[in-house]
């Protein structure tokens, strides 16, 4: 298993330096074919107008986004040069989510930047990365604005045992394969039973030795806040990439219950690679 095919997602109203320096990098690592994706939807003002000069206000803003698709285009391939075996460009006057949960048909693993705390996106400028692991059917790998590079140094895989994290683990088999350090982090919340998160960690270290990677499985002292588990196995590990799977239905949701997931997606210290 590889990222035959890598998938990066561009934003108009944030830096994507960080998300083509990543992507380039894995292009190299795994010799992949790079998919670059871009897209908005004309937002009308509050004043929003009928007629002839409302006409003019929708034309100028699709000629804006027209004109800021061909600077992301350029950025893409300047940033890509040299680092991929082939290289493909796919942009649209479209609602950014959709065009790239529809794109991601193409993709074996879809790169993206960190989502803005709470629901302040602008969904006709921006694919919320919490909208998108929740549609795209692929793995998503984020990467926040302070990373340059894929360290894969101490990679932390967050254990919990259900078909989110099983499906996580094995999207992040050619990463996994490629890190020094690999960690299973348990999770061991206030109902469950300790002595069966250890023994389903270490199902998970046996079966990752399988595929010819040796990892440590730890599972956490203290019960509590999931977040904060991860945070701190992360932190003893010294990880660079979190892997974990995505839960819940909606963005939404997870805003109103203040869910890992969230938590994972904000988080501006690691990437992380998730999984629905």
């Amino acid at each position: 298993m590889t990222y035959a095919t890598v998938m990066v997602s561009l934003a108009f109203d944030q830096p994507n330096a960080s998300r083509l320096a990543v992507t380039a990098e894995l292009a190299e690592r795994y010799q992949s074919r790079v998919i670059g994706v871009a897209a908005s939807e004309f937002s009308p003002p509050l004043y929003y107008t009928s007629g002839e000069l409302a006409q003019q206000l929708l034309d100028q803003g699709i000629a804006a986004i027209r004109q800021r698709i061909g600077e992301l285009e350029a950025e893409f391939r300047r940033s890509m040069g040299g680092h991929c075996r082939e290289l493909e460009w796919r942009a649209a006057v479209e609602m950014p989510a959709r065009h790239v949960v529809q794109q991601a048909r193409a993709a074996d693993l879809v790169v993206s930047g960190t989502g803005v705390p709470g629901p302040l996106t602008d969904p006709f400028t921006q694919a919320d990365p919490a909208d998108l692991v929740m549609q795209l059917g692929r793995p998503l790998l984020i990467v926040p604005e302070v990373v340059s590079r894929v360290d894969l140094s101490s990679v932390l895989v967050a254990w919990k045992d259900n078909l989110e994290a099983r499906r996580a683990i094995v999207d992040a088999l050619p990463l996994l394969r490629q890190a020094s350090h690999v960690t299973v982090a348990g999770i061991v919340e206030e109902d469950a039973d300790r002595d069966a998160v250890l023994a389903g960690i270490h199902d998970v270290v046996d079966w990752l030795s399988r595929h010819h990677i040796i990892a440590a499985g730890v599972v956490p002292e203290t019960t509590g806040h999931i977040a904060a588990q991860l945070d701190s196995a992360a932190a003893e590990a010294e990880a660079s990439v979190i892997v974990a799977g995505a839960y819940g239905h909606s963005r939404f949701r997870e805003w109103i219950l203040g869910g890992v997931t969230k938590h994972l997606v904000e988080q501006t210290t690691h990437s992380v690679l998730l999984s629905r």
